[in-house]
């Protein structure tokens, strides 16, 4: 899904993220947001979440790929002028999650902070390399899906990162990348905003920042950026928040800094020595 702010549920997290240096790929531009080529799986109202990687592997269009859940008002409310006002960082003193299953983390509290992290961690689990992998992907599915939902979740998932995709994007059938190359699939979370919400079920959106692309020699797709935002729809069940429905628009984007992109073998090593956060907020 690489986040900030662990301990607690302050109200607001935010992860900073600084862009590759060197470009070896001659001048490699970022790629926009996926333009659908099929439609998505729509069953009982589940839209698949469709992260950086379906993004990179279908890029051109306008990107949106989004269903609208839910239009509350804002957590975070609003200042003179109508401006919204950003939430503070300090802890809430909410214990943070203390449980996982499987290694995803889960018990999150049942309030407008739960959700919210709930929402980061679960864009963050759906959003890795773990996805690319059968068996890796349906734990995480039945993890974190409504019960209610997690068949077509499941059947979703599966009808997206088909053979043909893991071809596509550079991988092999198992979603390992080739040898001597190095695979990298992560979300990071900027920030969370909640739309809507209940004790039984919220709407949280989450901004969040992409990296997908093989870092290798011999690469043709080399590690990219994206930024895109996933909007989770969330249900109370069995004393969790689980993912009812989620879907994903691109941006908002930052104007690119001037760092020089980093060459392949910097970014396989980055991805080898630092590990990704598996939880958020």
């Amino acid at each position: 899904m690489s986040l900030g702010d662990e301990p607690g549920y302050p109200d607001t997290g935010h992860t900073r993220t600084r862009l590759p240096e060197s470009d070896p790929y001659g001048g490699a531009s970022r790629r926009g947001g996926r333009s659908s080529s099929r439609s998505l799986v729509t069953v009982v109202g589940v839209v698949v979440l469709l992260i950086a990687a379906i993004a990179f592997a279908n890029r051109g269009g306008d990107g949106d790929s989004s269903s609208a859940t839910g239009n509350g008002g804002s957590s975070s409310g609003s200042g003179s002028g109508g401006q919204p006002t950003t939430s503070s960082t300090a802890a809430s003193g909410t214990k943070p999650v203390e449980t996982k299953s499987l290694g995803i983390p889960t018990g999150f509290a049942r309030s407008q902070q739960g959700a919210q992290s709930a929402a980061a961690n679960y864009a963050t689990t759906l959003g890795s390399d773990a996805m690319f992998n059968t068996a890796e992907r349906h734990t995480i599915v039945q993890t974190v899906a409504d019960p209610s939902t997690v068949n077509t979740m499941q059947s979703g998932f599966d009808a997206d990162y088909s053979a043909d995709f893991l071809k596509k994007v550079g991988l092999n059938t198992d979603g390992t990348a080739p040898a001597g190359s190095t695979f990298v699939s992560r979300t990071l979370p900027v920030g969370t905003k909640v739309t809507s919400y209940s004790d039984s079920t919220t709407t949280v959106e989450v901004w969040c920042n992409g990296l997908f692309g093989i870092a290798g020699n011999t690469s043709t797709n080399p590690v990219t950026s994206n930024w895109f935002t996933v909007t989770m729809k969330l249900n109370w069940s069995g004393g969790d928040w689980k993912v009812l429905e989620s879907s994903q628009k691109t941006g908002p984007t930052p104007v690119t800094g001037d760092n020089p992109v980093s060459g392949s073998d910097e970014i396989s090593k980055a991805v080898q020595e630092f590990g990704g956060f598996t939880y958020a907020r």
